[in-house]
């Protein structure tokens, strides 16, 4: 048997993966989630509603404040995706709370695990906005970051510590850049989830800048089992690897392809960009692939197809409990 610990397991990202550890028997999941309100906790917690407690345990605290010694000496693999998200909310005063979320907790659970006399493999969940606008695309892992908000420069410096662990105590620890990741149970502050919902509802969508921007789409099954992979496959302590969906297509576009499959016209309300939003994301998988066999499988219009589903089923049972 295996014992899996993942942090920020009723987000977004964190439930899907733990819904698909628990398809192997084997797999035993101790979830670890402070339910946070940077948006509703009930929505997390729908997340994890439908999930058998015969495998899978749930453990409400922060990381900052768990007694980690403790959880990490049950587990033999951890998938860190608890942190603070969000480019928007990260400059000014809310400064401090990433540096908490993303920095220190970061710290705090790589010296557990080192401190352990057979340390688990220790999976860090980094992003694309460590390269800001990048030298050039689709960017490798070797490309010089230079984020441009203080989200990307507290994933910087947590994925920094991720690797300086593996180096100094030959921690089994890799950080995995995500890129821009959307499907069902989207964070509701992110674009693909505003975009559907406000259009069903026939709202006029929002659109940071011009809706030129590109971004390089990542369906979260491609990414849960990307997870997976690196929590299965012998990797170089202090490794980085993109997992980028291959669908480098711009907000515009995107829009297009969704009046298609809604069969419906989306009005746009165009606003002023946001500090720190880059103008275009795009990775090279290479490395994902010689290292993980990982490449993408999901393309943008069948993923935006099972978020579209997704999103219809949830408004139905969200409004009629």
């Amino acid at each position: 048997m295996s014992n899996i610990l993942v942090t920020g397991a009723a987000g977004f990202i964190g439930s899907t993966l733990v819904d698909r550890l628990l398809q192997t028997e084997s797999n035993h999941v101790i979830g670890l989630d402070s339910f946070t309100d940077y948006y509703d906790p009930a929505l997390k917690r729908a997340n994890l509603a439908a999930i058998s407690l015969d495998r899978f345990e749930l453990v409400e605290e922060d990381i900052l404040e768990a007694n980690l010694s403790e959880l990490i000496q049950r587990v033999d693999v951890i998938y860190h995706l608890a942190g603070q998200p969000g480019v928007r909310k990260s400059w000014g005063t809310e400064f401090g709370t990433y540096v908490d979320q993303n920095i220190v907790a970061t710290q705090l659970l790589l010296e557990a695990s080192r401190i352990r006399h057979n340390p688990p493999r220790f999976i860090y969940a980094s992003s694309s906005s460590v390269y800001g606008d990048a030298e050039c695309y689709p960017t490798n892992e070797l490309d010089r970051p230079e984020p441009l908000s203080p989200y990307g420069v507290s994933k910087l410096a947590a994925e920094h510590l991720v690797s300086l662990y593996a180096r100094n105590f030959g921690l089994p620890a890799v950080s995995l850049r995500f890129f821009t990741v959307y499907g069902p149970r989207q964070r509701p502050d992110m674009a693909f989830r505003r975009f559907i919902v406000d259009a069903i509802n026939h709202i006029p969508i929002t659109v940071y800048g011009d809706g030129t921007q590109i971004r390089e789409f990542t369906h979260v099954g491609d990414i849960v089992r990307g997870l997976e992979m690196a929590g299965n496959t012998p990797v170089d302590p202090g490794a980085v690897i993109n997992l980028s969906g291959g669908s480098s297509i711009s907000v515009n576009e995107v829009l297009a392809v969704l009046e298609i499959l809604l069969d419906q016209p989306i009005p746009v309300n165009m606003v002023g960009k946001v500090a720190g939003d880059v103008f275009r994301t795009g990775g090279s998988t290479e490395v994902a692939q010689r290292i993980l066999g990982w490449s993408p499988e999901i393309p943008l219009e069948l993923g935006l197809e099972s978020e579209i589903e997704w999103v219809r089923l949830w408004n139905h049972n969200w409004t009629n409990p």
